[in-house]
């Protein structure tokens, strides 16, 4: 161990002007031994600065690395373990607690002994030693005393004590001079003891000699340590006194920190207190308009406007933690929970009035419209309510209950106020259709050439509800008492309940279009605008980004922006789709012709609302009224097709021409007039095909046996070259081939597979179908002589499909 404090000294301690006092072996308590050591020392500079120093080898293991020190002023306790039994552990208590595990107990002492001479000496608050034998404890070093601190560890150092260059010398010139100091050490160390006797001798001689210089010498001995005990003691005080000094600096740096700490703090506090003020104060203008501001005037509307938006940031604002518990924001956000609820009320109670106020007004000029067919304008009503656009904005941002509360209000009062425009509108529009109106007071006036029981038929259709009444027999009656002069007597239309075109001439039909139309083009614009004036007052309009967001409308459904806006439109407009319908069904038993007019105007109209917004409550209530139009005008058709079909030939006439073909003749050239350039002209072409479909052939020869010659017939409207190509061509091979295929299969499933059944009727069926193609050929040929007209598909074709079917099956 004293090699190792030789090499620590040398190596650590003395570049640092440091002594090495006491050294103890050591390891971490309850770790993987990786041993160090733990050195005691001193300063050789005053003040003297006490230390323990933790040191370890380097990881080559080549020299000593000091790694970590302590001043010993910082440590407290020093626990010993235990006082009694030999235990090599003990604690270091500084900062924080350092157990260690000592390679001999004796070390552990010996550096605890260290450990309190050091403390009783240097230091003045004293360290508690705990566990620690009262042996190891010795009484306290006097100030006076010569001998070092360490006592017997400081001596120990000086031990041993290297050779300088001089004595090095001396002992060189020594062994030069006896021969064998090297081969015979033994006799040259008894000469050396020899001479060393002799001086020793001499020098107690000198010594005696020189009693009297000794005694001076002891005296000024004793003076100077008299005065090194009083230079000793004045470096106490002087020790003290900066002790004190430093301790006072301690206390005044401490202070400073501490004032630092406090000018950070409140520069802390001044930015919150800052960020309240700025972001959570409202101004007297604006609480005044929240409280008294006039909601009838614009510039009370903006002032109001303003005052709620600043509200909304205040109460939006995002507070740090710990604000909600401050007492004045507490009161600030009372104060505003308080002004929303406040303004909110008087913002609802002031719409609700508007609402009511305005429908006052829309009442009184209803009058107006009730001898027109028009419909009121509500942009007088849309524009002044959109001036409570950006509040009704902030109503549903903040009050949810009362802008929902709102809109039901608005809804319900719009329904109530169109359902009577509406119903009166529909009313004038009836009665324009079956050609009576109103006179300025109101009551019916018979328009010229119409009969006075008009008056009575016209009132039985509309009832309370403005929906049809009456049956089949009352409007057939008054559809022959308007048209009564122009009625054929000849005519078989009527007696089916329908109308031809000789009954109604080109004017009624014409006047009943123009009706339709304007009836249309007046709720166009009425839908529209009541659809944009709910979205942008109650701030519906769709964001791209926010598509998928729904929005509460009641508490038990979700609904998204435009669900809600088609929801408002629907209550609003309820009665529109069963006026249209009621409308649609007098105009049809009117004349079923008309359902070709109201065909083409609603799809145009369909079409158009489409290219605005496909979603928008017009395209859908027309698009759902259109396919009663459509029913409509199929029923149309198959009236048509059913005249074709029961028609009855007299035996009686030989030449004439089939009731049906005036029939088609006069819907071909209504329809062709009609749908010229129309949208739905696909739906006029595929009536074509139907009627066309009805016993062609069978008209042609119906035809021939009344006289008509047969190469006549080609020259027939019903019945020329373009109409048999339009037959020919609705029967290609493929689809024949389709046909049979289809035909096999169910003749297939009804016969049972014994005695070959099958193929004894596919074999029939095909003879049937040869017979069948040649005689439609031969009356081709007959009747549209030179035409180059033929079947799409041969009598070889006929035969290929009928054996590939019976083959593939």
């Amino acid at each position: 161990m004293t090699a190792i404090k030789h090499a620590l000294q040398r190596d650590i301690f003395t570049p640092n002007d440091e002594r090495l006092l006491s050294i103890v072996n050591v390891c971490k308590a309850g770790k993987k031994k990786k041993n160090c050591f733990l050195c005691a020392t001193v300063t050789t500079e005053r003040p003297v600065q006490v230390k323990v120093v933790k040191v370890k080898k380097t990881d080559k293991g080549d020299f000593y690395k000091r790694q970590m020190a302590w001043e010993l002023r910082d440590l407290t306790d020093v626990d010993a373990k235990d006082a009694n039994k030999e235990n090599p552990e003990f604690d270091l208590h500084f900062e924080k607690v350092y157990r260690w595990v000592a390679s001999s107990t004796a070390e552990k002492n010996s550096f605890i002994s260290c450990i309190w001479k050091l403390n009783q000496r240097y230091l003045r608050k004293k360290v508690e030693f705990v566990n620690v034998s009262p042996q190891l404890l010795e009484e306290s070093v006097p100030s006076g005393e010569s001998q070092s601190v360490a006592g017997g560890d400081e001596d120990a150092l000086d031990d041993y004590q290297e050779l300088n260059a001089r004595e090095e010398q001396d002992i060189e010139s020594m062994m030069e001079v006896c021969e064998y100091a090297i081969s015979n050490a033994e006799a040259f160390a008894e000469k050396l003891s020899r001479e060393l006797q002799v001086l020793d001798g001499a020098n107690i001689q000198s010594i005696m000699a020189s009693e009297k210089q000794v005694n001076i010498l002891m005296q000024l001995l004793d003076q100077a340590l008299a005065e090194v005990d009083n230079i000793e003691g004045k470096l106490l005080s002087y020790e003290e006194m900066l002790q004190s000094v430093k301790e006072q600096m301690d206390q005044i740096s401490q202070s400073n920190r501490l004032i630092q700490i406090s000018n950070t703090n409140n520069g802390k506090l001044l930015d919150e207190i800052q960020f309240l003020v700025n972001y959570m104060d409202l101004s007297k203008g604006h609480i005044k308009a929240l409280q008294e501001g006039d909601l009838s005037s614009p510039k009370g509307i903006e002032a109001c406007i303003n005052a709620s938006e600043a509200l909304s940031q205040c109460m939006d604002v995002a507070l740090k933690p710990g604000h909600d518990k401050l007492m004045a924001v507490k009161q600030q956000q009372h104060l505003f929970s308080e002004l929303r609820d406040t303004f909110a009320r008087r913002l609802t109670n002031h719409l609700n009035n508007v609402f009511v106020h305005q429908g006052h007004d829309q009442s009184s000029t209803l009058s107006q419209h009730t001898a027109e067919l028009t419909l009121p304008k509500h942009s007088p009503l849309h524009r002044d309510l959109l001036r409570y656009a950006k509040l009704m904005e902030w109503l549903k941002n903040t009050q949810r209950e009362k802008y929902e509360g709102l809109s039901r209000t608005y809804v319900d009062y719009m329904t109530r106020l169109y359902e009577r425009e509406i119903k009166d509108f529909f009313e004038v529009a009836k009665i324009k259709m079956a050609g009576t109106s109103k006179d300025g007071k109101g009551k019916f006036a018979t328009l010229p050439r119409k009969e006075s029981a008009l008056k009575q038929e016209v009132e039985s259709l509309h009832g309370s509800s403005g929906k049809l009444t009456g049956s089949t027999s009352s409007l057939n009656k008054l559809a022959v008492s308007s048209s009564n002069s122009r009625r054929s007597q000849s005519s078989s239309l009527l007696d089916m309940g329908n109308m031809s075109a000789s009954d109604l001439d080109v004017a009624d039909r014409t006047r009943f279009d123009k009706i339709f139309e304007q009836v249309l083009s007046e709720l166009e614009p009425l839908c529209l605008a009541e659809q944009d004036f709910i979205s942008k007052f109650f701030k519906l309009q769709q964001n791209p980004t926010l598509a998928q967001v729904s929005i509460r409308y009641n508490p038990d459904s979700d609904l998204c922006v435009k669900d809600m806006v088609r929801m408002m439109m629907n209550k609003i407009f309820q009665s529109i789709e069963t006026e249209l319908n009621s409308l649609i069904a007098l105009g049809d038993k009117i004349d079923s012709f008309n359902s070709l007019y109201m065909l083409v105007k609603m799809s145009h109209h369909v079409w158009t609302a489409e290219n605005v917004d496909p979603a928008s409550y017009l395209s859908t209530t027309l698009g759902n009224v259109l396919v009663t139009v459509k029913r409509n005008f199929d029923k149309c058709i198959s009236g048509q097709i059913r005249q074709m079909e029961e028609v009855k030939i007299s035996k009686k006439s030989k030449v004439g021409i089939l009731p049906f073909v005036t029939g088609f003749e006069e819907f071909a050239k209504l329809a062709e007039a009609i749908f010229r350039n129309a949208e739905r002209r696909g739906d006029l072409d595929k009536a074509y095909i139907k009627l066309i479909r009805a016993h062609f052939f069978e008209g042609v020869e119906a035809r021939v046996a009344q006289g008509v010659r047969e190469e006549e017939v080609s020259y027939q409207l019903a019945f020329n070259k373009q109409e048999l190509r339009k037959v020919i061509k609705e029967y290609p091979g493929k689809e024949v081939k389709k046909g049979l295929d289809n035909l096999y299969k169910k003749v297939d499933k009804h016969l049972c597979e014994e005695e070959n059944l099958l193929q004894v009727v596919w074999h029939s069926m095909q003879d049937e179908f040869i017979r069948q193609y040649k005689h439609f050929e031969g009356l081709i040929n007959r009747c549209y002589p030179g035409s180059g007209i033929t079947m799409e598909f041969t009598i070889q074709d006929m035969l290929e499909y009928f054996s590939s079917i019976a083959q593939s099956h």
